[in-house]
């Protein structure tokens, strides 16, 4: 019986059966394609307006191919638990990164319950390390770390002992508690209780805290925070806690990392951050499997570890698989997902069909890796045939070369080479006893990565602030395979943005680090060309990294309809056979993408408002991530990496759902497409009021239709037009945007005259 589970695979991959999603997408295609060939067929009708729809129809063509490719073998992982506990005698190391950049954003009581519930993950403790990344270097932050650890010696015995689902403290105390039919119910009560008298406590400690300029007195181990700056300090860490005596059922270690930061060091953002915490915990502990995790996204699977090496260390997966990626998924959403931000339907599609390609892209969070992998070891790597990366000469390693690509601590080679090789590390070994403190501290200074090879082809890459899908392309790109882990109950919970302004700003920043990876040497193109990355996707990724690029069409096919009412000129077909294409495609697509809602368990309510909020974002948040990137190439300035602010939900605000508004010119466009729409409606109503220009309109239903859709996507902004304090759109806002919708009006007319 055990040969045959050593046989068996440890996960599989079952292939879905879109069928009805397959049809909508092809037909919606062969509509497109009929589109265009009308258009081309119809060269009596053309004009400025039918060119530029022209153009814009086949960038939209050209978009759909890609996903339909994207979408068309969906497939999704089940892993096989019982086979990996008969096959694996003794589970592997673990390292857990988890990374905060600003107490204010990121507040530190959701932290501290990211990391409890990472401490009391269903795995054994002397397996597991925990390094906290804190890239505001913030006295706030260690104090919460030292307090939770206090909180976590009791917080993870009583998980274990009642085998606690939902390991975040906040969350597993705001549900109704579940025991084991054949626990003492009695103990578990009091025991309950007590948990939560201290977790109150803790949050009334961090409260407080949090309310002081500084939340403790900076003497002994906070001394070192008396004289730091945001962004000139010196590198900091501190074991917060060693599970010194290797307790399988302790409190992993818990490792605080504040890396060095100096006014004129590039410190590369979340990447930066990323490849410190890799190098330090490479001389502390070591794990080959790394899971990074945001500090917004809590445990809600216990044995999401064993899952994830299920895929690891399967036979086949062994050798092609460079990371699992686990979706993401929120807690306590608003309501019908008011700000199109919930990602429910997109993933259930297009992940799916990431998954059936070459695997899913790296989302940033909630991913387990092989550190090997992120050393840039590429899969038919074999240092047994001598091959000459990375310093490796006859089977030895060339301290030289591979210091070029390593740095300078020799430390940090040796643990690379261990690595590399998939040596097995035991708590004797000198080089990984006590947490060293002193080599950490040096590859963790800013200067470390000059003349390395880290950020190029080691660790996390730099280039975009779109790390993370970055580094997933390269290794991709090399020939690597990855895997979606998505068990049941869901992996990880996080909090989504809870208003507009996260949700934009959180856009801006995907689609221009994006777009900044389509136009790099990393281009997926080149992947397919001159690397091992597969054509489908290739495909996949020129979709998802074009998402700024694809807001310029937007806005020029938003504007057609108010330029050819303006103008009484026409972009669609009227009055024959033709004007039932468009009107199909419309149907078609609106059709397909509710179904695809409804299937996915949503409401039609939420469908509107994804599609209602893909076209706000696409003309605002993308646009101005597309103007970020141009105005990089062109080096006139440089991108920001904007943290997203993280609240825990508030469930008793009525305004809940509501759009607020700042000065932010990230609503100019948005408004003045709004009000362009308004004018154009305003003198199509006019006009029709005319008894003697009625059989002069060039324009008909078609144009009216699209303006009239328009301002019902940006009815949220036609309210904010006339509401008040936050909620309404500035003044200064407004002027702007009327001032860009009277150039447009004057535009057009001096087109007529001419």
């Amino acid at each position: 019986m055990a040969n045959q589970n050593t046989l068996l695979p440890l996960y599989q991959k079952l292939w879905l059966k879109h069928t009805f999603s397959r049809a909508m997408d092809s037909l919606i295609f062969l509509l497109l394609l009929i589109l265009l060939s009308y258009r081309v067929y119809s060269i009596s009708h053309y004009s400025f307006p039918w060119f530029l729809a022209t153009l814009c129809e086949s960038w939209f063509t050209l978009t759909w191919l890609t996903t339909i490719s994207t979408k068309w073998t969906p497939a999704r992982t089940t892993t096989h638990l019982d086979r990996l506990f008969l096959r694996v005698g003794e589970l592997p190391q673990v390292d857990v990164f988890v990374t905060t950049a600003d107490p204010v954003l990121e507040p530190a009581i959701i932290t501290i319950n990211t990391v409890l519930s990472l401490l009391a993950l269903d795995y054994p403790a002397n397996k597991l390390a925990c390094y906290v990344s804190d890239d505001g270097c913030s006295p706030l932050t260690f104090y919460a770390l030292v307090e939770a650890t206090k909180f976590a010696k009791l917080w993870v015995p009583f998980c274990k002992k009642y085998n606690v689902q939902v390991r975040a403290p906040f969350r597993y105390f705001s549900e109704d508690a579940t025991v084991d039919k054949n626990t003492d119910l009695q103990e578990f009560e009091q025991e309950w209780s007590l948990m939560k008298k201290e977790y109150e406590q803790l949050c009334r400690k961090i409260q407080n805290a949090s309310q002081k300029s500084n939340p403790c007195p900076l003497v002994g181990e906070y001394a070192v925070f008396s004289k730091t700056e945001l962004k000139n300090h010196p590198s900091i860490i501190k074991v917060i806690w060693e599970n010194k005596e290797g307790l399988r059922d302790g409190v992993p270690h818990l490792i605080y990392i504040s890396r060095e930061k100096r006014p004129q060091h590039p410190h590369h953002y979340k990447a930066g951050a990323m490849n410190v915490l890799t190098r330090v915990s490479a001389l502390m502990t070591n794990a080959p499997y790394i899971l990074n995790v945001d500090c917004d996204m809590y445990v809600n699977n216990p044995k999401i570890a064993q899952h994830a090496l299920c895929i690891f260390l399967d036979s086949k997966g062994e050798k092609e698989v460079a990371f699992v990626q686990c979706p993401q998924r929120f807690y306590d959403t608003v309501k019908d997902d008011a700000y199109g931000n919930q990602l429910v339907a997109l993933p259930m599609y297009i992940g799916g069909g990431f998954a059936g390609l070459q695997g899913i892209i790296y989302a940033g969070t909630n991913c387990f890796h092989r550190r090997k992998v992120i050393y840039g070891l590429s899969p038919d790597y074999d240092i047994q045939n001598m091959k000459k990366d990375f310093g490796f000469i006859n089977g030895t390693k060339s301290q030289k070369k591979t210091m070029q690509i390593f740095g300078a601590s020799r430390g940090f080679v040796e643990s690379a080479k261990h690595a590399l090789e998939e040596m097995t590390f035991t708590p004797n070994d000198k080089l990984f006893k006590s947490l060293e403190l002193k080599a950490a501290n040096q590859v963790a200074s800013c200067d470390y990565e000059y003349s390395t090879a880290w950020g190029k082809q080691v660790g996390w890459l730099y280039g975009s602030t779109s790390e993370d899908v970055l580094t997933g392309l390269v290794m991709h790109t090399k020939g690597w395979r990855s895997e979606v882990c998505s068990p049941d109950p869901m992996a990880f919970m996080g909090c989504s943005p809870q208003d507009n302004l996260g949700q934009m700003g959180q856009h801006k920043r995907w689609s221009s680090g994006l777009f900044d990876i389509f136009l790099s040497s990393h281009c997926p193109i080149f992947g397919t060309l001159f690397g091992k990355l597969q054509f489908r996707e290739c495909l996949a990724y020129v979709w998802i990294t074009n998402w700024a690029l694809r807001s310029v069409p937007e806005i020029c096919y938003a504007l057609l309809p108010a330029y050819c009412i303006i103008t009484n000129s026409s972009f669609l077909p009227n009055k024959e056979p033709g004007m039932w294409i468009p009107t199909s495609v419309c149907v078609m697509y609106n059709v397909a993408t509710l179904l695809e809602h409804l299937i996915s368990g949503l409401s039609a309510r939420t469908w509107w408002n994804n599609q209602r909020m893909g076209r706000i974002t696409t003309m605002t948040s993308c646009f101005f991530g597309f103007l970020d990137i141009v105005l990089k190439r062109l080096r006139i300035s440089d991108t920001v990496f904007e943290i997203t602010k993280k609240d825990q939900p508030s469930s008793n605000d009525e305004n809940v759902g509501r759009f607020i508004f700042n000065k932010s010119p990230i609503f100019v466009p948005g408004t003045a497409i709004l009000l362009i729409q308004l004018t154009a409606l305003v003198i199509s109503w006019w006009r029709w009021q005319q008894s003697l220009l009625k059989n002069e309109r060039t324009y008909g239903l078609g144009e009216v239709f699209c303006s009239a859709y328009l301002v019902l996507c940006y009815l949220p902004l036609l309210k904010g037009l006339f509401a008040k304090g936050k909620y309404g759109i500035p003044l200064s806002t407004i002027c702007k945007a009327m001032v860009l919708a009277f150039l447009f009006v004057q535009l057009c007319n001096a087109s007529v005259a001419n």
